[in-house]
Protein backbone atom coordinates (compact mmCIF):
# COMPACT_ATOMS: atom_id res chain seq x y z
CA UNK A 1 0.00 0.00 0.00
CA UNK A 2 1.40 3.22 -1.25
CA UNK A 3 1.32 6.30 1.79
CA UNK A 4 -1.22 9.04 0.04
CA UNK A 5 0.40 11.85 -1.52
CA UNK A 6 -0.36 15.45 -1.26
CA UNK A 7 -1.62 17.68 1.22
CA UNK A 8 -5.20 16.71 1.19
CA UNK A 9 -5.16 13.00 0.45
CA UNK A 10 -3.26 12.92 3.75
CA UNK A 11 -5.32 15.56 5.25
CA UNK A 12 -8.45 13.45 3.77
CA UNK A 13 -6.84 10.20 6.00
CA UNK A 14 -6.68 12.12 8.95
CA UNK A 15 -10.21 13.34 8.93
CA UNK A 16 -11.42 9.99 8.12
CA UNK A 17 -8.78 8.43 11.39
CA UNK A 18 -10.11 10.82 13.79
CA UNK A 19 -13.38 8.71 14.90
CA UNK A 20 -11.68 5.60 15.54
CA UNK A 21 -8.90 7.27 17.54
CA UNK A 22 -11.31 9.16 19.80
CA UNK A 23 -13.13 6.18 19.77
CA UNK A 24 -10.35 4.15 21.08
CA UNK A 25 -9.32 6.81 23.33
CA UNK A 26 -12.94 7.07 24.66
CA UNK A 27 -13.36 3.60 25.14
CA UNK A 28 -9.58 2.90 27.00
CA UNK A 29 -10.40 6.14 29.15
CA UNK A 30 -13.38 4.41 30.40
CA UNK A 31 -11.73 1.31 31.71
CA UNK A 32 -9.50 3.47 33.05
CA UNK A 33 -11.80 5.11 35.36
CA UNK A 34 -13.49 1.92 36.11
CA UNK A 35 -10.14 0.09 37.07
CA UNK A 36 -8.61 2.93 38.54
CA UNK A 37 -9.80 2.64 41.80
CA UNK A 38 -9.18 -0.84 42.12
CA UNK A 39 -6.00 -0.55 41.33
CA UNK A 40 -5.44 2.24 43.06
CA UNK A 41 -6.43 0.28 46.62
CA UNK A 42 -4.86 -2.47 45.64
CA UNK A 43 -1.10 -0.98 45.16
CA UNK A 44 -2.00 1.39 48.00
CA UNK A 45 -3.12 -0.71 50.71
CA UNK A 46 -0.40 -3.19 49.59
CA UNK A 47 2.58 -0.73 49.52
CA UNK A 48 1.16 0.49 52.73
CA UNK A 49 1.49 -2.41 54.44
CA UNK A 50 4.83 -3.12 53.62
CA UNK A 51 6.41 -0.07 54.70
CA UNK A 52 4.21 0.35 58.12
CA UNK A 53 5.48 -2.67 58.90
CA UNK A 54 8.48 -3.01 58.13
CA UNK A 55 9.34 0.73 59.05
CA UNK A 56 10.35 -0.42 62.64
CA UNK A 57 13.16 -3.19 61.32
CA UNK A 58 14.12 -0.11 58.74
CA UNK A 59 14.45 2.50 61.70
CA UNK A 60 16.66 -0.40 63.53
CA UNK A 61 18.66 -1.71 61.50
CA UNK A 62 19.32 1.38 59.50
CA UNK A 63 20.92 3.04 63.08
CA UNK A 64 22.44 -0.11 63.73
CA UNK A 65 24.12 -0.25 60.53
CA UNK A 66 25.36 3.23 60.22
CA UNK A 67 26.77 2.64 64.14
CA UNK A 68 28.46 -0.38 62.84
CA UNK A 69 29.79 0.72 59.58
CA UNK A 70 33.49 0.64 59.21
CA UNK A 71 33.35 3.11 56.04
CA UNK A 72 32.62 6.07 58.59
CA UNK A 73 34.30 7.96 61.03
CA UNK A 74 32.97 8.41 64.81
CA UNK A 75 32.25 12.29 64.21
CA UNK A 76 30.21 11.81 60.55
CA UNK A 77 28.43 8.61 62.58
CA UNK A 78 26.92 11.28 64.98
CA UNK A 79 26.12 14.17 62.66
CA UNK A 80 24.53 11.42 60.29
CA UNK A 81 22.41 9.74 63.13
CA UNK A 82 21.40 12.76 65.15
CA UNK A 83 20.93 15.15 61.91
CA UNK A 84 20.30 13.07 58.27
CA UNK A 85 18.43 9.70 59.53
CA UNK A 86 15.82 11.10 62.01
CA UNK A 87 14.33 13.14 58.77
CA UNK A 88 14.74 10.32 55.87
CA UNK A 89 12.89 8.08 58.30
CA UNK A 90 9.99 10.38 59.74
CA UNK A 91 9.56 11.31 55.52
CA UNK A 92 9.99 7.42 54.32
CA UNK A 93 6.11 6.54 55.21
CA UNK A 94 4.78 9.95 54.18
CA UNK A 95 6.67 10.28 51.02
CA UNK A 96 6.15 6.47 50.22
CA UNK A 97 2.34 6.13 50.91
CA UNK A 98 1.41 8.92 49.38
CA UNK A 99 3.33 7.94 46.24
CA UNK A 100 2.24 4.43 46.14
CA UNK A 101 -1.42 6.28 45.78
CA UNK A 102 -0.78 8.65 43.56
CA UNK A 103 1.51 5.65 41.26
CA UNK A 104 -1.20 3.55 42.06
CA UNK A 105 -4.07 5.82 40.35
CA UNK A 106 -1.93 6.62 37.23
CA UNK A 107 -1.04 3.15 36.37
CA UNK A 108 -5.20 2.23 36.74
CA UNK A 109 -5.91 4.95 34.65
CA UNK A 110 -3.09 5.24 32.15
CA UNK A 111 -2.31 1.28 31.72
CA UNK A 112 -6.01 0.46 30.22
CA UNK A 113 -5.43 3.68 27.66
CA UNK A 114 -2.25 2.35 25.77
CA UNK A 115 -2.75 -1.43 25.92
CA UNK A 116 -6.26 -0.32 23.92
CA UNK A 117 -4.26 1.54 21.67
CA UNK A 118 -1.68 -1.44 21.12
CA UNK A 119 -4.89 -4.04 21.02
CA UNK A 120 -5.08 -2.62 17.32
CA UNK A 121 -1.31 -3.07 16.77
CA UNK A 122 0.10 -4.47 13.48
CA UNK A 123 -0.42 -8.31 13.90
CA UNK A 124 -3.38 -8.62 16.03
CA UNK A 125 -6.01 -11.22 15.38
CA UNK A 126 -9.77 -9.92 16.99
CA UNK A 127 -9.09 -6.86 17.54
CA UNK A 128 -12.80 -6.15 18.78
CA UNK A 129 -12.24 -8.52 21.33
CA UNK A 130 -8.81 -7.25 22.38
CA UNK A 131 -9.87 -3.97 22.96
CA UNK A 132 -12.26 -4.76 25.38
CA UNK A 133 -10.14 -7.55 27.30
CA UNK A 134 -6.50 -5.60 26.80
CA UNK A 135 -5.85 -3.55 30.10
CA UNK A 136 -8.35 -4.91 31.99
CA UNK A 137 -6.92 -8.76 33.23
CA UNK A 138 -3.40 -7.68 32.76
CA UNK A 139 -3.28 -4.31 34.97
CA UNK A 140 -4.88 -5.97 37.88
CA UNK A 141 -2.16 -8.80 38.01
CA UNK A 142 0.49 -6.07 37.44
CA UNK A 143 -0.81 -4.33 39.71
CA UNK A 144 0.40 -7.14 42.32
CA UNK A 145 3.38 -8.00 40.50
CA UNK A 146 4.28 -3.80 41.53
CA UNK A 147 3.60 -4.68 45.03
CA UNK A 148 5.39 -8.06 44.68
CA UNK A 149 8.18 -5.66 43.45
CA UNK A 150 8.21 -3.44 46.06
CA UNK A 151 8.26 -5.84 48.69
CA UNK A 152 11.39 -7.30 47.12
CA UNK A 153 13.08 -3.71 47.09
CA UNK A 154 11.84 -3.01 51.09
CA UNK A 155 13.07 -6.26 52.40
CA UNK A 156 15.76 -7.75 49.61
CA UNK A 157 17.54 -4.96 47.98
CA UNK A 158 17.37 -2.86 51.62
CA UNK A 159 19.26 -5.46 53.86
CA UNK A 160 21.81 -6.26 50.82
CA UNK A 161 22.90 -2.87 50.86
CA UNK A 162 23.00 -2.71 54.71
CA UNK A 163 24.87 -5.53 54.90
CA UNK A 164 27.57 -4.37 52.53
CA UNK A 165 27.46 -1.02 53.83
CA UNK A 166 28.16 -2.71 57.71
CA UNK A 167 30.81 -5.24 56.65
CA UNK A 168 32.62 -3.60 53.93
CA UNK A 169 35.45 -1.17 54.79
CA UNK A 170 36.75 1.91 53.54
CA UNK A 171 38.59 1.59 49.89
CA UNK A 172 41.70 3.32 50.82
CA UNK A 173 42.17 1.92 54.39
CA UNK A 174 41.18 5.16 56.02
CA UNK A 175 37.53 5.81 57.10
CA UNK A 176 35.74 8.79 55.78
CA UNK A 177 35.34 11.29 57.99
CA UNK A 178 33.72 15.22 58.77
CA UNK A 179 35.46 18.29 58.68
CA UNK A 180 33.31 20.07 61.22
CA UNK A 181 35.17 23.44 60.57
CA UNK A 182 33.64 23.60 57.11
CA UNK A 183 30.25 22.89 58.01
CA UNK A 184 28.70 26.12 59.20
CA UNK A 185 30.28 27.49 55.68
CA UNK A 186 29.00 24.19 53.78
CA UNK A 187 25.08 25.18 55.34
CA UNK A 188 25.40 29.17 54.74
CA UNK A 189 26.05 28.29 51.20
CA UNK A 190 23.22 25.77 50.71
CA UNK A 191 21.19 27.44 52.15
CA UNK A 192 21.77 30.68 49.65
CA UNK A 193 21.90 28.47 46.96
CA UNK A 194 18.58 27.53 47.49
CA UNK A 195 17.42 30.63 47.87
CA UNK A 196 18.66 32.23 44.36
CA UNK A 197 18.15 28.94 42.65
CA UNK A 198 15.03 28.03 43.29
CA UNK A 199 13.31 31.44 42.21
CA UNK A 200 15.66 32.23 39.18
CA UNK A 201 15.52 28.54 37.97
CA UNK A 202 11.49 28.17 38.40
CA UNK A 203 11.35 31.89 36.33
CA UNK A 204 13.72 30.16 33.36
CA UNK A 205 11.62 26.98 33.02
CA UNK A 206 8.30 29.19 33.17
CA UNK A 207 9.56 31.40 30.48
CA UNK A 208 10.64 28.35 28.37
CA UNK A 209 7.67 26.71 29.08
CA UNK A 210 5.54 28.48 26.20
CA UNK A 211 7.85 27.92 23.55
CA UNK A 212 8.32 23.91 24.76
CA UNK A 213 4.36 23.37 24.32
CA UNK A 214 4.77 25.17 20.37
CA UNK A 215 7.57 23.28 19.80
CA UNK A 216 7.02 19.80 21.05
CA UNK A 217 3.16 20.53 19.36
CA UNK A 218 4.62 21.45 16.20
CA UNK A 219 6.84 18.48 16.04
CA UNK A 220 3.81 15.82 17.58
CA UNK A 221 1.57 17.61 14.46
CA UNK A 222 4.37 16.97 11.88
CA UNK A 223 4.86 13.36 12.77
CA UNK A 224 1.62 13.10 12.24
CA UNK A 225 0.19 14.73 9.50
CA UNK A 226 3.99 15.46 7.91
CA UNK A 227 5.88 12.31 7.34
CA UNK A 228 4.86 10.30 4.26
CA UNK A 229 3.08 7.48 5.16
CA UNK A 230 1.94 8.02 8.96
CA UNK A 231 -0.94 6.03 8.42
CA UNK A 232 0.55 3.05 7.25
CA UNK A 233 1.08 1.81 10.94
CA UNK A 234 -2.15 1.98 12.87
CA UNK A 235 -0.35 2.04 16.14
CA UNK A 236 1.57 5.04 15.64
CA UNK A 237 -1.78 7.37 14.49
CA UNK A 238 -3.26 6.93 18.49
CA UNK A 239 0.27 7.18 20.18
CA UNK A 240 0.98 10.31 18.38
CA UNK A 241 -2.73 11.79 19.00
CA UNK A 242 -2.68 10.70 22.46
CA UNK A 243 1.12 12.54 22.65
CA UNK A 244 -0.59 15.62 21.79
CA UNK A 245 -3.24 15.51 23.99
CA UNK A 246 -0.99 14.89 27.01
CA UNK A 247 1.33 17.04 26.00
CA UNK A 248 0.35 20.14 27.83
CA UNK A 249 0.27 17.70 31.12
CA UNK A 250 3.97 17.17 29.82
CA UNK A 251 4.91 20.50 30.08
CA UNK A 252 3.54 21.00 33.47
CA UNK A 253 5.53 18.27 34.42
CA UNK A 254 8.88 19.48 33.29
CA UNK A 255 8.18 22.93 34.91
CA UNK A 256 7.30 21.13 38.13
CA UNK A 257 9.92 18.93 37.81
CA UNK A 258 12.55 21.86 37.97
CA UNK A 259 11.50 23.84 40.43
CA UNK A 260 11.96 20.60 42.72
CA UNK A 261 15.42 19.91 40.68
CA UNK A 262 16.27 23.26 41.91
CA UNK A 263 16.15 22.97 45.64
CA UNK A 264 18.75 20.38 45.85
CA UNK A 265 20.63 21.91 42.58
CA UNK A 266 21.17 25.41 44.78
CA UNK A 267 21.63 23.17 47.83
CA UNK A 268 24.98 20.94 46.02
CA UNK A 269 26.49 24.31 46.75
CA UNK A 270 26.95 23.39 49.89
CA UNK A 271 28.81 20.44 48.98
CA UNK A 272 31.33 22.35 46.72
CA UNK A 273 31.95 24.34 49.76
CA UNK A 274 32.89 21.21 51.75
CA UNK A 275 34.56 19.42 48.87
CA UNK A 276 37.02 22.52 47.88
CA UNK A 277 37.70 23.96 51.37
CA UNK A 278 35.76 27.22 50.15
CA UNK A 279 32.86 29.20 50.32
CA UNK A 280 33.76 31.58 47.58
CA UNK A 281 34.09 28.21 45.53
CA UNK A 282 30.04 27.31 46.46
CA UNK A 283 29.40 31.27 45.81
CA UNK A 284 30.72 30.93 42.27
CA UNK A 285 28.85 27.63 41.88
CA UNK A 286 25.45 29.17 42.71
CA UNK A 287 26.03 31.55 39.36
CA UNK A 288 27.63 28.61 37.42
CA UNK A 289 24.47 26.31 38.26
CA UNK A 290 22.00 29.14 36.87
CA UNK A 291 24.21 29.33 33.46
CA UNK A 292 24.21 25.26 33.10
CA UNK A 293 20.48 24.90 33.76
CA UNK A 294 19.69 27.41 30.91
CA UNK A 295 23.00 25.92 28.67
CA UNK A 296 21.03 22.60 29.57
CA UNK A 297 17.25 23.75 28.72
CA UNK A 298 18.57 25.22 25.44
CA UNK A 299 20.02 22.37 24.69
CA UNK A 300 16.48 20.07 25.16
CA UNK A 301 14.63 22.58 23.40
CA UNK A 302 17.17 23.27 20.16
CA UNK A 303 17.32 27.07 21.61
CA UNK A 304 20.29 29.31 20.70
CA UNK A 305 23.30 27.84 22.63
CA UNK A 306 24.78 30.47 25.07
CA UNK A 307 23.15 31.50 28.57
CA UNK A 308 22.79 35.27 30.00
CA UNK A 309 24.27 34.33 33.52
CA UNK A 310 28.13 33.99 33.49
CA UNK A 311 29.35 30.31 33.91
CA UNK A 312 32.29 30.73 36.46
CA UNK A 313 35.11 28.07 37.24
CA UNK A 314 33.79 26.94 40.84
CA UNK A 315 36.80 23.63 40.97
CA UNK A 316 40.56 24.57 41.61
CA UNK A 317 41.51 21.69 40.13
CA UNK A 318 40.30 21.74 36.33
CA UNK A 319 38.43 18.60 35.15
CA UNK A 320 35.45 17.91 32.90
CA UNK A 321 32.69 17.96 34.44
CA UNK A 322 30.29 14.94 34.04
CA UNK A 323 27.07 17.24 32.63
CA UNK A 324 29.43 18.43 30.30
CA UNK A 325 29.98 14.84 28.97
CA UNK A 326 26.21 13.87 28.80
CA UNK A 327 25.14 17.21 27.14
CA UNK A 328 26.34 15.96 23.47
CA UNK A 329 24.26 12.69 24.14
CA UNK A 330 21.44 13.94 25.37
CA UNK A 331 20.90 16.56 22.48
CA UNK A 332 21.88 14.13 20.07
CA UNK A 333 19.17 11.29 21.12
CA UNK A 334 16.43 13.21 23.13
CA UNK A 335 16.24 17.20 21.78
CA UNK A 336 12.87 17.39 19.93
CA UNK A 337 14.76 18.53 17.14
CA UNK A 338 15.93 15.28 16.52
CA UNK A 339 13.56 13.03 18.54
CA UNK A 340 12.60 9.77 16.51
CA UNK A 341 9.29 9.93 14.52
CA UNK A 342 6.67 7.61 15.70
CA UNK A 343 6.97 5.93 12.30
CA UNK A 344 10.74 4.93 12.59
CA UNK A 345 11.15 1.47 14.03
CA UNK A 346 12.92 2.21 17.81
CA UNK A 347 16.09 0.02 17.96
CA UNK A 348 16.94 0.98 21.48
CA UNK A 349 17.10 -1.80 23.86
CA UNK A 350 14.56 -1.88 26.96
CA UNK A 351 15.39 -2.64 30.25
CA UNK A 352 13.19 -5.77 30.53
CA UNK A 353 14.49 -7.03 27.63
CA UNK A 354 18.18 -7.22 28.86
CA UNK A 355 17.10 -8.79 32.21
CA UNK A 356 14.77 -11.70 30.45
CA UNK A 357 17.93 -12.32 28.25
CA UNK A 358 19.71 -12.66 31.44
CA UNK A 359 17.61 -14.70 33.05
CA UNK A 360 17.21 -17.25 29.65
CA UNK A 361 21.12 -17.27 29.87
CA UNK A 362 20.59 -18.44 33.42
CA UNK A 363 17.39 -21.07 32.44
CA UNK A 364 19.62 -22.69 29.80
CA UNK A 365 23.08 -23.13 31.92
CA UNK A 366 21.30 -23.75 35.11
CA UNK A 367 19.53 -27.02 33.97
CA UNK A 368 22.67 -28.14 32.67
CA UNK A 369 24.16 -27.70 35.72
CA UNK A 370 21.17 -29.27 37.73
CA UNK A 371 21.07 -32.10 35.09
CA UNK A 372 24.85 -32.38 35.87
CA UNK A 373 24.41 -32.13 39.43
CA UNK A 374 26.29 -29.41 39.88
CA UNK A 375 23.26 -27.52 41.20
CA UNK A 376 21.66 -29.73 44.08
CA UNK A 377 18.59 -29.68 46.24
CA UNK A 378 20.27 -28.75 48.99
CA UNK A 379 21.16 -25.31 46.42
CA UNK A 380 17.82 -24.80 45.94
CA UNK A 381 16.48 -25.34 49.47
CA UNK A 382 18.72 -22.61 50.32
CA UNK A 383 18.02 -20.37 47.90
CA UNK A 384 14.28 -21.08 49.00
CA UNK A 385 15.20 -19.98 53.00
CA UNK A 386 16.10 -16.82 54.27
CA UNK A 387 19.87 -18.32 54.23
CA UNK A 388 20.26 -17.77 50.66
CA UNK A 389 22.54 -20.14 48.16
CA UNK A 390 25.04 -18.43 47.01
CA UNK A 391 25.83 -20.75 44.53
CA UNK A 392 22.27 -19.83 42.36
CA UNK A 393 21.71 -16.15 43.77
CA UNK A 394 24.96 -14.78 42.38
CA UNK A 395 27.09 -17.31 41.25
CA UNK A 396 24.96 -18.53 38.23
CA UNK A 397 23.92 -15.62 36.55
CA UNK A 398 27.59 -14.11 37.61
CA UNK A 399 28.81 -17.56 35.03
CA UNK A 400 26.19 -16.46 32.40
CA UNK A 401 27.55 -13.04 32.26
CA UNK A 402 31.02 -14.64 31.87
CA UNK A 403 29.65 -16.92 29.01
CA UNK A 404 28.15 -14.09 27.52
CA UNK A 405 31.62 -11.41 27.82
CA UNK A 406 33.54 -14.64 26.37
CA UNK A 407 30.78 -15.16 23.37
CA UNK A 408 31.46 -11.59 22.56
CA UNK A 409 34.58 -11.90 22.94
CA UNK A 410 35.37 -14.42 20.38
CA UNK A 411 33.14 -12.72 18.24
CA UNK A 412 35.16 -9.49 17.87
CA UNK A 413 31.79 -7.30 19.36
CA UNK A 414 32.38 -3.67 20.33
CA UNK A 415 29.72 -4.38 22.73
CA UNK A 416 27.94 -7.18 24.30
CA UNK A 417 26.63 -9.90 22.56
CA UNK A 418 22.75 -11.15 24.40
CA UNK A 419 21.43 -14.71 24.29
CA UNK A 420 20.22 -14.71 20.37
CA UNK A 421 23.91 -14.18 19.14
CA UNK A 422 22.47 -11.49 17.07
CA UNK A 423 20.91 -8.38 19.05
CA UNK A 424 23.94 -6.08 20.74
CA UNK A 425 24.05 -3.87 23.45
CA UNK A 426 26.41 -0.78 22.91
CA UNK A 427 26.64 2.57 24.40
CA UNK A 428 24.39 3.56 22.13
CA UNK A 429 21.36 1.55 21.89
CA UNK A 430 21.72 0.52 26.14
CA UNK A 431 18.48 0.92 28.05
CA UNK A 432 18.40 4.89 29.03
CA UNK A 433 18.31 3.78 32.50
CA UNK A 434 21.10 5.23 34.81
CA UNK A 435 21.77 2.19 36.43
CA UNK A 436 22.52 0.77 33.61
CA UNK A 437 25.55 3.16 32.99
CA UNK A 438 26.50 1.31 36.56
CA UNK A 439 27.06 -2.25 34.63
CA UNK A 440 28.00 -1.74 31.13
CA UNK A 441 30.96 0.25 31.30
CA UNK A 442 32.49 -2.07 33.83
CA UNK A 443 31.30 -5.58 31.85
CA UNK A 444 33.02 -3.90 28.36
CA UNK A 445 36.20 -3.60 30.83
CA UNK A 446 36.43 -7.04 31.89
CA UNK A 447 35.45 -8.46 28.41
CA UNK A 448 38.50 -6.77 27.00
CA UNK A 449 40.31 -7.79 29.51
CA UNK A 450 39.29 -11.51 28.99
CA UNK A 451 39.97 -10.73 25.76
CA UNK A 452 43.42 -9.51 26.25
CA UNK A 453 43.98 -12.91 28.34
CA UNK A 454 43.48 -14.85 25.09
CA UNK A 455 42.49 -17.77 27.12
CA UNK A 456 43.04 -21.68 26.43
CA UNK A 457 39.82 -23.82 26.88
CA UNK A 458 41.13 -25.20 30.05
CA UNK A 459 41.25 -21.66 31.08
CA UNK A 460 38.06 -20.74 30.70
CA UNK A 461 36.49 -23.78 32.03
CA UNK A 462 39.06 -22.96 35.24
CA UNK A 463 37.39 -19.03 35.23
CA UNK A 464 33.36 -20.03 35.20
CA UNK A 465 33.76 -23.32 37.66
CA UNK A 466 35.47 -20.46 40.03
CA UNK A 467 33.03 -17.53 38.99
CA UNK A 468 29.92 -20.54 40.19
CA UNK A 469 31.30 -21.40 43.32
CA UNK A 470 33.47 -18.73 44.56
CA UNK A 471 30.70 -17.05 46.96
CA UNK A 472 30.86 -20.16 48.68
CA UNK A 473 34.53 -20.87 49.84
CA UNK A 474 33.60 -23.69 51.44
CA UNK A 475 32.23 -25.66 48.97
CA UNK A 476 35.16 -24.15 46.47
CA UNK A 477 37.80 -25.56 48.50
CA UNK A 478 35.68 -29.05 48.29
CA UNK A 479 35.56 -29.11 44.56
CA UNK A 480 37.46 -29.98 41.94
CA UNK A 481 37.67 -26.58 39.78
CA UNK A 482 40.62 -28.01 37.75
CA UNK A 483 44.13 -27.08 37.47
CA UNK A 484 44.74 -23.16 38.18
CA UNK A 485 47.05 -21.29 35.58
CA UNK A 486 50.11 -22.30 35.60
CA UNK A 487 51.47 -18.52 35.73
CA UNK A 488 50.89 -17.07 39.24
CA UNK A 489 49.77 -13.23 37.82
CA UNK A 490 47.32 -15.16 35.66
CA UNK A 491 46.00 -16.76 38.00
CA UNK A 492 45.51 -13.48 39.96
CA UNK A 493 43.89 -12.08 37.33
CA UNK A 494 41.49 -14.66 36.88
CA UNK A 495 40.60 -14.55 40.85
CA UNK A 496 40.22 -10.58 40.52
CA UNK A 497 38.29 -11.20 37.21
CA UNK A 498 35.85 -13.91 39.42
CA UNK A 499 35.36 -11.46 41.90
CA UNK A 500 34.30 -8.29 39.70
CA UNK A 501 31.73 -10.86 38.45
CA UNK A 502 30.63 -11.60 41.41
CA UNK A 503 30.02 -7.79 42.97
CA UNK A 504 28.86 -6.75 39.76
CA UNK A 505 26.02 -9.68 39.71
CA UNK A 506 25.36 -8.81 44.01
CA UNK A 507 24.68 -5.31 42.78
CA UNK A 508 22.34 -6.44 39.53
CA UNK A 509 20.74 -8.55 42.09
CA UNK A 510 19.37 -5.17 44.01
CA UNK A 511 17.00 -4.50 40.64
CA UNK A 512 13.43 -4.36 41.37
CA UNK A 513 12.23 -7.29 38.87
CA UNK A 514 15.37 -9.35 39.63
CA UNK A 515 13.99 -11.42 43.02
CA UNK A 516 11.11 -12.18 41.28
CA UNK A 517 12.41 -13.32 38.42
CA UNK A 518 14.84 -15.53 40.73
CA UNK A 519 12.20 -16.43 42.21
CA UNK A 520 10.33 -18.02 39.15
CA UNK A 521 13.99 -19.73 37.82
CA UNK A 522 13.99 -21.17 41.54
CA UNK A 523 10.62 -23.06 41.09
CA UNK A 524 11.73 -23.99 37.58
CA UNK A 525 14.89 -25.72 38.70
CA UNK A 526 13.34 -27.46 41.34
CA UNK A 527 10.83 -28.76 38.98
CA UNK A 528 13.56 -30.00 36.63
CA UNK A 529 15.24 -31.32 39.60
CA UNK A 530 11.85 -33.30 40.71
CA UNK A 531 11.50 -34.69 37.52
CA UNK A 532 15.06 -36.07 37.61
CA UNK A 533 14.55 -37.69 40.43
CA UNK A 534 11.44 -39.15 39.60
CA UNK A 535 13.39 -40.30 36.12
CA UNK A 536 16.45 -41.97 38.03
CA UNK A 537 13.93 -43.70 40.53
CA UNK A 538 12.78 -45.92 38.06
CA UNK A 539 15.69 -47.21 37.08
CA UNK A 540 17.88 -50.05 37.95
CA UNK A 541 19.58 -49.18 41.46
CA UNK A 542 22.71 -51.00 40.72
CA UNK A 543 26.17 -49.12 39.15
CA UNK A 544 26.05 -45.47 39.09
CA UNK A 545 22.72 -43.31 39.31
CA UNK A 546 21.90 -41.80 36.02
CA UNK A 547 19.23 -39.19 35.30
CA UNK A 548 17.04 -39.47 31.90
CA UNK A 549 15.50 -36.53 30.35
CA UNK A 550 14.74 -35.40 27.06
CA UNK A 551 17.34 -33.06 25.29
CA UNK A 552 16.26 -29.67 24.65
CA UNK A 553 17.12 -27.61 22.13
CA UNK A 554 19.60 -25.84 24.15
CA UNK A 555 21.26 -28.67 25.53
CA UNK A 556 21.58 -29.85 21.77
CA UNK A 557 23.41 -26.76 21.56
CA UNK A 558 26.43 -27.80 24.06
CA UNK A 559 25.89 -31.83 23.02
CA UNK A 560 29.68 -30.90 21.36
CA UNK A 561 30.97 -28.52 24.02
CA UNK A 562 29.02 -28.60 26.81
CA UNK A 563 29.48 -26.15 30.51
CA UNK A 564 30.24 -29.28 31.90
CA UNK A 565 31.14 -30.11 35.42
CA UNK A 566 31.68 -34.05 35.34
CA UNK A 567 31.95 -34.64 31.59
CA UNK A 568 30.13 -38.03 31.93
CA UNK A 569 27.62 -38.10 29.47
CA UNK A 570 27.19 -41.37 27.52
CA UNK A 571 27.03 -40.96 23.92
CA UNK A 572 24.54 -43.26 21.55
CA UNK A 573 26.69 -44.30 19.31
CA UNK A 574 27.35 -42.09 15.82
CA UNK A 575 23.49 -41.74 15.48
CA UNK A 576 22.17 -38.15 15.71
CA UNK A 577 18.49 -39.01 15.83
CA UNK A 578 19.43 -41.07 19.35
CA UNK A 579 21.43 -38.14 20.57
CA UNK A 580 18.33 -36.29 20.27
CA UNK A 581 15.95 -38.57 22.35
CA UNK A 582 17.84 -39.41 25.48
CA UNK A 583 21.06 -38.59 27.92
CA UNK A 584 22.31 -40.37 30.60
CA UNK A 585 23.99 -38.11 32.78
CA UNK A 586 26.15 -39.26 35.79
CA UNK A 587 25.94 -38.22 38.86
CA UNK A 588 28.82 -38.50 40.82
Amino acid sequence: MEPPSGFLATLWNFICFLPYFIGLLLLGTVKGIVLCPLICLIIGIGNTAIILGLWPVHFVWTYYCILSAKQFGPVLKMVVCISILPLQLILWPVVGIVGSVLGGAAYGLLSPVFETFQAVGEGKTNQLYHCFYDGTVSTVKGSFTVVRDFMDVCYHTYFSVMDDLKTQGPPDAKYYEIRLLYLPGAVLAGVIGFMVDMPLISFIAMCKSPYMLFKGWHRLFHDLIGREGPFLETICVPFAGLAILVWPLAVVGAVLGSMVASIFYGAYAGVVVYQESSLWMGLRYIVASLAIYDEYSNDILDMPEGSCFPRLTYRKKTELLRTTSRAPSFSKHRSLKHAPSFNNPMIELKPLEVMDSLFKECKRYGEILVSEGTITAQDLADAKSSKGSRVISTGLPACCLLQTLLRSAKANSPGILLIDNCTEMTSSNRPKDTIYDWFLNPLLIIKDQIKAENLTESEELYLGKLVLLSGDPVRLKNTNIGSPPESERKQAELDALARRLQGITKSISRYPTYRRRFDELVKAFSEELGQNNDGSSSKPTSGPNTISRSKSAFARLFSQKSFSFTNKTINHGGDPESQLKERDVTIA
